[in-house]
């Protein structure tokens, strides 16, 4: 009897167990899923780090605003769905499209082969150059002047990844910091020689930043690159809907008019 009864508890613990772990998968899997707005259009998260104007930014109402914004409105309005923006961090962009938290990546994301590996990307929309920004007085005039001094970045961005090929993975002198804003002020504040960051967004912290001695530096080393909006590895159906809206903006004129540049 005791052991009939035994079995018994072993079988609903091991049941137990197995509905707890079904009940997780489904809690993961459904937050991949676009929810409904009150209009019956689908909705889909969009994960940002709102530092990096003039792509996105936050207003002085808390709004978050910028060309990426701009761009996906289009699109959405194009394909009949609608965004909602979250400014969670440049990292968090990542694993939060990875863990299916949020739908789409925009945040001024360079499409790079390693990238594709682990994510899908849009066709491009954006063409971008890295640029070397030093204080007015620097002697330094170009990127392979600065294989041994200290620079500043942004975490992962491709400006990281530039400074390793020049540095070495393993270099100590590269700080990465969580935004381009603040990358760009450790080299005014003396802590770092110089810092690498994409042009459109250096010369908007130029703009934004009238009064600071900053001199920018061009080198062909750079290649040039090219942003898309990211989805979670296979997801082919947002994919195609988001490539079919680019498509449609690029054709009509209007990401021209958001951008101000001729890109096709």
């Amino acid at each position: 009897m005791k052991k009939t009864a035994w079995m018994l508890l072993m079988i609903l613990a091991a049941l137990t167990l197995a509905l707890a772990g079904c009940g997780t998968k489904d809690t993961a899997s459904s937050g991949s899923t676009p929810s409904e707005g009150g209009d019956g259009k689908k909705v889909y998260k969009v994960g940002t780090e709102a530092t990096f104007a003039p792509f996105e930014s936050v207003d002085d109402k808390g709004k978050i605003v910028g060309i990426d914004v701009d761009i996906l409105k289009a699109i959405a309005d194009e394909m009949d769905f609608e965004v909602e923006w979250n400014n969670i961090g440049w990292e968090p962009v990542f694993q939060t499209i990875k863990n299916g938290e949020t739908h789409i990546g925009a945040s001024g994301i360079t499409i790079t082969d390693e990238r594709k590996e682990s994510f899908d990307f849009t066709e491009p929309y954006y063409e971008s150059q890295l640029l070397i920004v030093v204080k007015e007085d620097s002697k330094i005039k170009s990127l392979d002047e600065l294989k041994d001094k200290k620079v500043s970045v942004q975490i992962n961005a491709t400006g990281h990844m530039a400074a390793k090929k020049l540095q070495g993975e393993a270099s100590t002198n590269i700080m990465a910091f969580e935004s381009q804003p603040i990358a760009i002020q450790e080299m005014l504040n003396g802590n770092v020689d110089a810092a690498i960051g994409d042009n459109a967004v250096v010369y908007e912290y130029i703009k934004a930043h009238p009064d600071q001695k900053i001199k920018v530096i061009q080198d062909d080393a750079f290649e040039k690159e090219y942003y898309g909006f990211m989805v979670q590895k296979g997801n082919k159906e947002l994919l195609d809907k988001l490539n079919e809206g680019l498509k449609k903006i690029k054709e009509n004129g209007k990401l021209k008019e958001i951008t101000g540049t001729d890109f096709e």
